[in-house]
């Protein structure tokens, strides 16, 4: 979570009205001085990322869904030559989720939302 833009205005009057250092600055307040160094050029929080995710195929990972509805993390993972994290994430930003029934048996736990094209 990032700092709000009055807070970083704040720290920076308050170092200009003190004559403080940027390391007195960041001990005071408890943050790291490259965050107050971050600061001085780019004074407006970051809303989002801003950058798409480039390492996953996400036309690839729909279909492997469909056809692969019970697989593991680490299987698509292999399959689509990524990090099982990036598959993760992938997932998520597909609301894509495993619900498991704990009273089913062992074949059938994982069922899976597919996605409709």
């Amino acid at each position: 979570m990032s700092y709000s833009k009055d807070f970083r205005k704040k720290v920076f009057e308050i170092k200009k009205k003190e004559n403080l250092s940027t390391k007195e600055v960041a001990r005071r307040f408890g943050i790291s001085s490259r965050s107050i160094f971050r600061w001085r050029h780019k004074p407006d929080p970051c809303k989002k990322r801003g950058k798409p995710a480039t390492k996953i195929d996400m036309e690839a990972l729909k279909e492997d869904i469909n056809l692969n509805p019970d697989a593991y993390l680490e299987e698509r993972a292999s399959r689509l030559s990524v990090s099982s994290s990036c598959v993760f994430y992938a997932l998520k930003r597909l609301k894509v989720t495993y619900k498991k029934n704990a009273y089913s048996s062992k074949e059938r736990r994982r069922i899976t939302r597919c996605i409709q094209s």
